[in-house]
């Protein structure tokens, strides 16, 4: 039993300039990885001690550990697997000008090239003008192909990411089950071009196994893994022409599947799965409704869901909480602050959308958390402050929750 509201976020922190930097030059050949992994380790040991300054119960590293080779901070949830998994080949192909136009057909669903997205392609001009502000968080790291069989090549990395968060943990007074460290989904992992597996089934196996090794790493140091899964419900907006639910709800299927194939041996307690919609800030109208799918979210193999619900387009569906009948043994983590917006949410606001949550499934069974990752979404000083605004409207909603 609790007597308020945790705290705790998705994931992606700003990166220090320190971290920046050091990892521009180590692109550059300047540094070697020695000095890069102190810079690192003094990064890390930052942003936890700051997350347990401002009051975040459930705190992660920032995913310092998955910056890229190159100083941009966007897209790191995806592009730092390219180094942890074997069978790859690296591209120089950038995947927003793939001049590929891929169709699906009823009953065959395929992913489209990014600058086809149904959503981007209704607001094109919008999102071709830098005047918007529109974010789309593109990082140049090259396009990988998967060209041989899919293995995990990433033990020594996940160590280190597993190894500093502890230490930070411990320097706070915490323990590793108050960590978290984030992963990419099988379904994820798969979005990446396949020129080797012969179907989605074989291909989502070979993901779902090469990633389990990465959870079961994470979990056995006793630290909680978060499945980053915005293929589940992103991917709606990536299909053209736009498909039916009962088909699309068949192709993530698939994917729910491989995530909970991935997690086999693994500790339901000690796993936590995110669900978004893509956190570029556009307008979103092509976004799956949540009720659509969120059955199937559901019976993954996990203890907490975290998923959008501060953003403009998916805060009216906190009403599906008053009648799903959320597992006892489960708890959400939904987003009462967003990464899509500069304006810094007042600490009642995100008190009520507690509130809302709360009288839905329980207090003692609702974690707070953001929308999605605020590294590279919103200016450094803007997403403290939001951290800050989180942690505060816990406290005024759990004064009123539990008095």
């Amino acid at each position: 039993m609790t007597d308020r509201i945790r705290t705790t976020h998705v994931g992606s922190l700003p990166r220090i300039d320190e971290l920046l930097e050091a990892n521009e030059r180590r692109a550059r050949g300047a540094i070697g990885d020695e000095e890069f992994a102190g810079v690192l380790a003094s990064g890390v040991e930052q942003v936890v001690a700051r997350q347990r300054e401002i009051g975040i119960d459930i705190v992660n590293e920032g995913e310092y550990g998955h910056i890229t080779s190159g100083a941009v901070d966007y897209g790191a949830w995806w592009n730092y697997s390219f180094s942890r998994l074997g069978g790859l080949t690296m591209t120089d192909e950038d995947r927003w000008a793939d001049p590929e136009v891929v169709r699906s057909a009823p009953g065959r669903l395929r992913l489209t090239s990014f600058p086809d997205r149904r959503d981007r392609s209704a607001f094109r001009a919008a999102y071709e003008d830098p005047a918007t502000g529109i974010l789309t968080g593109r990082a140049p790291v090259g396009n990988p192909r998967i060209t041989g069989p899919l293995t995990y090549i990433g033990a020594d990395a996940v160590g280190a990411d597993i190894e500093l968060l502890l230490k930070g943990l411990a320097e706070t007074g915490l323990t590793p089950a108050d960590g978290f460290l984030a992963a990419l989904s099988p379904g994820s992992a798969a979005r990446m071009k396949n020129e080797y597996y012969s179907n989605d089934i074989d291909l989502l196996t070979a993901c779902a196994d090469a990633m389990h090794a990465e959870y079961k790493a994470i979990t056995d140091a006793g630290l909680t893994v978060q499945i980053d899964a915005p293929d589940v419900a992103e991917s709606w907006d990536q299909i053209n022409p736009e498909p039916t639910v009962g088909d699309y709800r068949d192709f993530i299927g698939l994917r729910i599947d491989a995530a909970n194939r991935a997690l086999e041996g693994i500790p339901a307690e000690q796993v936590r799965f995110h669900v978004c919609w893509g956190s570029w800030h556009g307008p979103h109208t092509t976004d799956i409704p949540f009720a659509d799918i969120v059955d199937l979210v559901l019976s993954v193999n996990a203890h907490g869901f975290t998923f959008e619900a501060a953003g403009a387009r998916h805060e009216h569906e906190w009403t599906l909480w008053r009648h799903i009948g959320l597992p006892d043994d489960k708890v959400i983590i939904p987003g009462v602050v967003s990464h899509s917006t500069n304006v810094v949410e007042h600490p009642e606001l995100v008190a009520e959308r507690i509130g809302r949550f709360a009288s839905a499934v329980g207090p003692e069974r609702v974690i707070a958390s953001t929308d999605c990752g605020l590294g590279g979404r919103v200016h450094p000083l803007i997403a403290w402050a939001k951290l800050g605004s989180l942690v505060e409207g816990a406290r005024l909603a759990g004064g009123h929750l539990f008095s």
